[in-house]
């Protein structure tokens, strides 16, 4: 179970997961309807979940890559909202059969992405895989955490992280350690196969 959070708390992580960009406060509160206060947006800065700083004078949010980690396992808890009444309940109940129909299925990733963008559930997947940051990870373990997203659209979304410097790509040195599912998961750049990936600020 993920760490358990007040319902704003909650609402501003899942809604700035789904937007993925930088959203200012007053934005947040305004137009997206969350209204996180100063004690709640200050716990998940300092846990790491959430990244807030000053933007000429106005305040300004962005989810981190353990952010979204951390809403992914939520909405698979599948939860109620505390203090929530029954309508609430009865659409909570739906929502965690929605999650768990598109689980099974592997494509929850894509239902994310209808909100945020493939590059977000790479670096969660990869985040939830490393040990430590800029950990080595095998393509053969990342690939089946991706739920179902494409292959050739996760292909073009590392070529373009690996062009821009935010992920390191490289062939597993040891080649007899290599097994059916590594040549199988392996992503070709130039005329090398590249097994394992490292994410920049991860």
């Amino acid at each position: 179970m993920p760490e358990e959070f007040a319902n704003d708390e909650r609402a501003a992580l899942i809604v700035l997961m789904l937007e993925n960009r930088d959203v200012p406060n007053v934005e947040l509160d305004r137009e997206l309807k969350v209204r996180l206060g100063k004690p709640g947006r200050e716990r998940l800065n300092e846990i790491g979940l959430l990244r807030s700083w000053r933007e000429k004078n106005r305040l300004v949010h962005r989810i981190t890559d353990e952010g979204i980690t951390w809403c992914l396992e939520d909405l698979a808890a599948g939860g109620a909202p505390t203090r929530s009444g029954p309508l609430s309940r009865a659409h909570s109940a739906v929502l965690k059969m929605f999650i768990e129909y598109h689980r099974r299925r592997g494509t929850l990733a894509e239902v994310i992405r209808s909100g945020g963008d493939l590059e977000s559930v790479i670096r969660a997947a990869y985040l939830a895989l490393s040990v430590k940051p800029q950990d080595w990870v095998r393509l053969a373990r990342l690939r089946p955490e991706l739920d179902g997203a494409d292959r050739d659209e996760v292909d073009d979304v590392l070529l373009g992280m690996f062009k821009a410097g935010e992920v390191h790509l490289v062939p597993e040195s040891n080649r007899k350690a290599l097994t059916d599912a590594d040549h199988a998961a392996a992503i070709r750049i130039g005329s090398e196969d590249k097994h394992l990936l490292a994410i920049e600020g991860s």
